[in-house]
């Protein structure tokens, strides 16, 4: 009873000074909340919560504000997280469907999430290693001249002008033999795929001379799947972040270099990537290892090809971030696969 009622009073402290941004005393207490106890209790139940480095007192005010260790044990604790409207559902699904295309959809995206956040919002563009190709067009343009359309899994279009040592290619039939082996395929698996194919043309007479005019054309076409992408990041809100300032104890600086580095977002996407299931990571503070980031909070989920997720300071409003961070992700999941 009494450790319940000690984590009663931690989720209060957490609520009111997420709320107030101020340091939170029994009284305060006693009066926004009904715990059911006396003032004397809570001021026990406060010292024992500071004994465990949950809460501490920012200065000489008789007033508590949690710790790292004290957000992380309120998070644990969640019993659910706070459910988004009906109108706020109605609002996300019909925002994010009018995008155009890729880029559209991940530029909606950050700027939805940082709204209904207040953080700053960043997604990873979907995942080129995890994506599948989907179709490869081929597109005569004049004379041994080609385009090649890749249209991947993810809604990302590609498209390359190659030059053929032959004007007389079997398009048709190259088209076929490449979609063959690439279709459902990762770039990676497709181009080995490929590669295969070649050398198997390459190293037989039983191959029919119409079969063997299409490696040339096969061969640049693997090549142009085996280049390698930049893994981006966008991100939105950013003004948030400094509107914040007054919740970093030195300075955002740091927070801000971090968020200039997408290599480093990237890795911590990967890093908080749950093994499985409809999972919102949380890191607080101190557990990011990034050394700008260990005074802000981070809140990420999976969506179908990549991390996304909102960064902001440890002071946060964490059931209602977490629940909209999954929204989104589960909305983009769909927009995707559509």
């Amino acid at each position: 009873m009494s450790e319940e009622r000690r984590l009663d009073v931690l989720r209060a402290i957490v609520q009111d000074y997420v709320a107030t941004s101020e340091p939170v005393g029994s009284k305060a207490l006693l009066e926004r909340h009904r715990l059911g106890v006396s003032a004397a209790t809570i001021r026990n139940d406060m010292a024992a919560l500071e004994e465990e480095g949950l809460i501490s007192a920012p200065h000489t005010s008789a007033g508590r504000v949690p710790t790292d260790a004290g957000y992380r044990r309120f998070v644990d604790r969640l019993g659910h997280m706070k459910p988004l409207s009906r109108s706020e559902r109605v609002a996300i699904e019909t925002f994010l469907q009018q995008a155009i295309d890729l880029d559209d959809v991940v530029d909606r995206t950050v700027r939805l999430l940082s709204s209904l956040t207040h953080q700053v919002a960043v997604m990873q563009y979907p995942s080129i290693g995890a994506a599948t190709v989907r179709h490869v067009e081929l597109v005569s343009l004049a004379e041994q001249r080609l385009m090649v359309v890749l249209i991947m899994s993810t809604g990302r279009v590609e498209q390359r002008i190659l030059a053929l040592a032959h004007s007389d290619v079997d398009l048709p039939a190259l088209r076929a033999v490449v979609n063959e082996l690439a279709e459902g395929k990762t770039r990676a698996q497709a181009t080995d795929g490929i590669a295969a194919w070649v050398a198997q043309q390459t190293q037989t007479d039983a191959q029919s001379d119409a079969q063997t005019e299409l490696v040339p054309g096969a061969e640049l076409i693997a090549d142009f799947l085996a280049e390698e992408r930049e893994e981006r990041v966008a991100m939105a809100g950013t003004a948030h972040l400094v509107r914040s300032g007054l919740d970093f104890p030195d300075t955002i600086g740091p927070v801000l270099d971090a968020l200039e580095e997408h290599v480093v977002l990237l890795r911590l996407f990967q890093q908080m990537a749950p093994d499985s299931g409809d999972v919102v990571a949380v890191r607080i503070g101190g557990e990011n290892a990034v050394d700008g980031l260990r005074a802000a909070s981070v809140v990420s989920a999976q969506y179908t090809a990549g991390g996304i997720g909102v960064l902001g300071p440890t002071r946060m409003d964490y059931p209602t971030t977490m629940a909209a961070v999954r929204a989104v992700a589960r909305y983009v999941s769909e927009i995707l696969e559509q």
